[in-house]
This record gives C-alpha cells, sequence and structure tokens, in this order.
C-alpha cells in the first residue's frame, strides 16, 4: 500500500507525524474532504480508506476522541466531525493483513472511545444555560449516535458490543428528553439491524434495557418519550415470545400503565398492537397454567389416595401407639398432681414446724426472762446473739465444705486413680528392669607387643618421676596397730549407738501403746476390773493390740482389686509399708527393758 498511496492521504500523515499532539485533531479534519470527494469510485474509495487505516490515521481519531475538547481548535464540533469521519473510515474497509486485530480491537475501541465521546456531550448539553450552546452540544451529540449507527449498520457484530457497554446504559438512563428520545432512537437502530441481539446478550443487560423502558413510562407523560418507548416495547414483542413472555411475567402491570395513561395520545396504532400481543400472551398463559392446575391437582388426588390407604393399613397400630400414648400422659399427669400434694404437704408441715418451734422459742425466752435477773437480761441476749450467729456460721461452712466436697470428689477421684496407674506402672517397669539380663563380659582386646613395651617404658617413666618414700617395718607394724585399735573404737562406739536407737525406739511404740488405749478407755465411773488388769499387766496390750494388727491385715486381703492394683507387681513375701506403717505405727513388740 505504500508504493500506490494517495498522496492526499501520505500529506495529512505526514503533517500528523511532525505537528504537536494539540493540533492533530484540526489536521485530521482533512481527511474528511479527501473521504467525500464525489470523483471517487467505490474502488477508488476503499483504496483511500485502506490508506488511511494503514497509515494509522484512523487509530489517530481512536485516540484524539478521549481528549478534552474544550482547549481543542474547534472545539467539541470537531470531536463530532472526527467521530464522523472515523465511522465513514471504518465502513466498507476491507482488511486483508492482520483482519482479527481490526475486528477485535480496532473497531471495539472505537465503538467504547464513541461512547464516551457521546457521554461527555450529553453531560454538557445537561449543564448548558444558553439556548445556542444547547443547540450546539444537541447538534454535536446527534452526528456522534449518527456514527455509532453507521458504524454498527456496516458491522452487525459490533450491536451486541454496543448494548453491553456501560456507556450505552448510562446514555440511555436519563430524565432529559432530546438526548433519551436520541438514544431510543439508536435502540431502535440497533434492534433493525440484528433484531436476536437481545437473546445473544447476558441477562442483565436485557433486563437493564427493559426496565429503563418501563420506567420512562410510568415516570413521565412527555409523548415523545411514550411513543419511542412503544414503539420498541412493540419491537420487541413482535420479534421474540420468549421477550413477549419475559414482559408479561416481569412487568404484570404494564397492560393498565399504558390502557390508563398512554390511550389518545397519538400513538394508539402502535399501542393497541402492543396491548393485544401482551393479552394474547396473558390468556395463553392463563391457559397454560390452567393446564398445569389441574395435572397438579390429579398428581394430588393420587397421592392423597396412597396416604390414605398407606395410613388405614398402618390403623391397628397407630390405635395401639394412641392408647399407650395416652395412658403413659395420663400416668405422667397422675405423677405430676401426686408430686404437687406432695409438696404441699411437706410445704404445710415444714411451715407448722417453723410456726411450733417459733412458739417453742418465744415461750422458751419468756420463761428465761422471767428467771434471770433484769441486769443480766441484756448479757443473757448477747450470749443468745453469739450463740445464734455461731450456728448460723457453722452451717453455712458445713454447707460450703459439702458442696466444695462434691464438686471436688470428681477431681480426687480422678486424681487417685492416676496415682494408682503410675504406681503400678512404675512397679513394673522397675520389675522389668531388674529381670532384664546383664550383657555378657567381653574380654578386652589383647595388647600387641609394641604397645606392651609403650606402656612398659611409660609406667617407668612415672616410676622414675614419682619415686615411693620408704617405710621401715617396725613403722609399718605400728602404724597397723594404730589402725586396728581405731576400727575397734568405731565398732564399739556403733553398737552402743545402735543399742542406744533400739530402746528408743521401743520406749516409743511402748508411749505409743499407752496413749492409744488411754485414749480408748472408759471413764472412771465405768471402769471395771476387766479394765484394769489392761493397763497393770504389759502383755494384755500386747495381745490386743496384735488382736487389731490380725484385723487389719484381713480388712487389707479383703480391699477391692483397684486399690491393690500396685501389689501385683511385688513378690509374695513383701508386706506393703504403708500398710504396716498405718496400723502397726504404734505397736508395743517384746517386754520391758
Amino acid at each position: 500500500p505504500m508504493a500506490a498511496a494517495d498522496p492526499r492521504v501520505l500529506a495529512v500523515a505526514a503533517r500528523v507525524a511532525e505537528s504537536r499532539e494539540r493540533d492533530v485533531p484540526a489536521l485530521l479534519l482533512a481527511l474528511k474532504e479527501i473521504l467525500n470527494n464525489p470523483s471517487l469510485g467505490r474502488k477508488e474509495s476503499e483504496k483511500v480508506k485502506q490508506d488511511i487505516y494503514y497509515y494509522d490515521l484512523a487509530q489517530y481519531c481512536v485516540l484524539v476522541l478521549r481528549q478534552d475538547f474544550s482547549r481543542v481548535r474547534g472545539g467539541w464540533a470537531t470531536a463530532a466531525q472526527l467521530a464522523e469521519i472515523l465511522s465513514h473510515c471504518c465502513v466498507g474497509l476491507e482488511v486483508k493483513e492482520d483482519p482479527e486485530e481490526f475486528y477485535t480491537k480496532f473497531l471495539p475501541s472505537a465503538i467504547d472511545n464513541l461512547l464516551l465521546l457521546g457521554r461527555r456531550l450529553q453531560a454538557r448539553f445537561i449543564r448548558a444555560v444558553k439556548d445556542e450552546e444547547k443547540q450546539d452540544f444537541l447538534h454535536c451529540f446527534r452526528t456522534v449516535t449518527n456514527a455509532i449507527c453507521w458504524l454498527f449498520g456496516g458491522h452487525i457484530q459490533l450491536t451486541k458490543h454496543v448494548l453491553q457497554n456501560d456507556h450505552f446504559l448510562q446514555l440511555l438512563v436519563t430524565d432529559d428528553v432530546e438526548t433519551a428520545v436520541i438514544m431510543m432512537s439508536v435502540l431502535h437502530s440497533i434492534l433493525g439491524v440484528n433484531s436476536s441481539v437481545l437473546l445473544q446478550v447476558d441477562e442483565e443487560t436485557l433486563h437493564s434495557v427493559l426496565d429503563e423502558l418501563v420506567y420512562k413510562l410510568s415516570s413521565t407523560t412527555n409523548p415523545v418519550i411514550g411513543n419511542a418507548a412503544t414503539k420498541l416495547l412493540l419491537l420487541i414483542a413482535k420479534f421474540c415470545k420468549q421477550l413477549l413472555n419475559l414482559l408479561t411475567t416481569r412487568y404484570k402491570g404494564l397492560k393498565v400503565l399504558l390502557s390508563k395513561q398512554w390511550t389518545g395520545k397519538g400513538f394508539d396504532r402502535d399501542l393497541s398492537q402492543l396491548l393485544d400481543l401482551l393479552y394474547l400472551e396473558q390468556s395463553s398463559g392463563k391457559k397454560e397454567m390452567q393446564r398445569l392446575h389441574q395435572a397438579a391437582c390429579i398428581i394430588q388426588a393420587v397421592w392423597r389416595g396412597f396416604q390414605t390407604r398407606k395410613r388405614l393399613k398402618k390403623l391397628p397400630q397407630a390405635v395401639t401407639i394412641l392408647q399407650r400414648s395416652f395412658r403413659a400422659k395420663r400416668e405422667q399427669e397422675r405423677q405430676h398432681l401426686e408430686k404437687q400434694k406432695e409438696d404441699k404437704a411437706l410445704k404445710l408441715q415444714v411451715q407448722l414446724q417453723r410456726q411450733r418451734a417459733m412458739r417453742l422459742f418465744h415461750e422458751r425466752q419468756l420463761a428465761l426472762l422471767e428467771i434471770i435477773h433484769a441486769s443480766q437480761v441484756n448479757k443473757h441476749l448477747q450470749e443468745t446473739e453469739v450463740k445464734s450467729a455461731l450456728t448460723i456460721q457453722r452451717f453455712w461452712r458445713g454447707y460450703r465444705a459439702r458442696r466444695s466436697f462434691h464438686q471436688q470428689r470428681q477431681f480426687l477421684k480422678e486424681y487417685k486413680a492416676a496415682v494408682i496407674i503410675q504406681r503400678a506402672a512404675c512397679k513394673f517397669l522397675e520389675k522389668q528392669r531388674s529381670k532384664r539380663p546383664l550383657s555378657p563380659w567381653k574380654d578386652p582386646k589383647g595388647l600387641t607387643d609394641e604397645q606392651r613395651l609403650a606402656l612398659q617404658q611409660k609406667v617407668d617413666d612415672y616410676i622414675k618421676l614419682h619415686p615411693a618414700s620408704q617405710m621401715s617395718e617396725e613403722m609399718s607394724k605400728e602404724l597397723h596397730m594404730q589402725a586396728q585399735e581405731k576400727l575397734a573404737q568405731f565398732m564399739l562406739r556403733s553398737k552402743l549407738d545402735q543399742r542406744a536407737a533400739q530402746r528408743r525406739e521401743t520406749l516409743l511404740a511402748q508411749v505409743n501403746t499407752d496413749v492409744e488405749l488411754l485414749m480408748n478407755a472408759p471413764r472412771l465411773a465405768e471402769t471395771t476390773e476387766k479394765d484394769l488388769a489392761v493397763f497393770m499387766s504389759r502383755s494384755v496390750p500386747v495381745a490386743t493390740k496384735a488382736k487389731l494388727s490380725h484385723n487389719a491385715m484381713l480388712k487389707y486381703a479383703r480391699w477391692p482389686w483397684w486399690k491393690k492394683l500396685g501389689d501385683e507387681f511385688v513378690e509374695d513375701d513383701v508386706i506393703p509399708d504403708d500398710a504396716l506403717n498405718a496400723e502397726l505405727g504404734s505397736l508395743f513388740i517384746g517386754g520391758r527393758k
């Protein structure tokens, strides 16, 4: 394309490449004259469009549409003309090199920038105050929308992209009458170009478009808006029965709204056609609902009959269950009434006991007041109060201790069980350790001749460095005699200490026995000769204590298994030390020394 390029396109491309960025939009306007040249034929026009695309002039048009044209020479009119140039350049253009980029990237970006330009023009038109400015902005806005319609008219696949664009929905959602009518005409053109586009877009976009059209019908009384919205709804309803069904089900009050608010507004022909379609769809929907209702009634009747027959088969068992539950409930009510009567009787009895106790207390108090001297009354009352306080404190402490004991009993039980299990496990492990055979003796490795000579050399060197002191035979005998004397003195002293310790233990055992006998002795008024014999003879206490110890051993033998869990790992001839200490700690053995 470089060799046979149009010289005018080359000149514009050269000026654009050499100029500043803010001058580019004004330079691109020269393309309008080239494209609108009446002397160009169809082939020459296609060749010019290809040159504009290959020399990136179309891409420049797309990029400059995003600028703020309030600071560009020519203002927003320049932007509208560039939009018109871009649409005419893209329609009828056949791209031979990399057509995928043209259809998937360039054309969607052109639509996006055109819609963005339309939003900016719509916003400035709404904000404009002067009529002349409003008319200029409205003319530019109409030019841009016509360029968009021309562009998707030449490339039908762009209709879906236009509907799903957020800028298009925001342009449609407006309260301004002029721009709203223009956008509804754009939507009408989209449906005229591609009538199935509403079935191709996602459900959210379809609902947004329909919601806006119905909202315009319900929120305004302008006949221009009503006429445009009615024509669009009629076109949608004629195109697809699925969309007509959506209109009747999603907007249930649409028929009433159209018939009451828009009748006689100048477009009754389109309005009556839309109402006929809606009523026809509703009647067919009612017939379908009646058919489904009858089918549901038949299914429910069959199911109820099946359930009834099933219940009749289970009726005898149900009667038995009902009687059983009735008798159980009646017995439960009878027990509840009896418990209520018992509670009432107990409460009445407690109340009577309290009244009787209070009466006795008052009588006793009056009797004491009559007996006690007047000067001692205050003292007696103070003592009574102290005793009462002590009694209350005693009962409270007892209650608190019992409650604490009940709370800690489970913990103590678990703790004792854990201690017993740990003790048994430790004894078992110790017994296993004691039964483990010793490792066989391994003779040390013998020394070689060289090692033996080296070791003998070290010993000789050490003896030379540390010679032993010489001692005569007489001195050795004297040292031996001194050691023998000191050993004899130590043995004599240890034997005397052992006898003294044994005597102390014997006396302590005798004292413990006497103390226990005195603690268990009867009072002096109840003493008999047999009791005196116990204290006069030492053999009777020993026999008594031996009997008690024997009973303790029998009691130990009758203990449950969990108390003797740790004793299974102890030899039979070993008696537990804690049992002997508990029962034989104060036993006196032997006579008097």
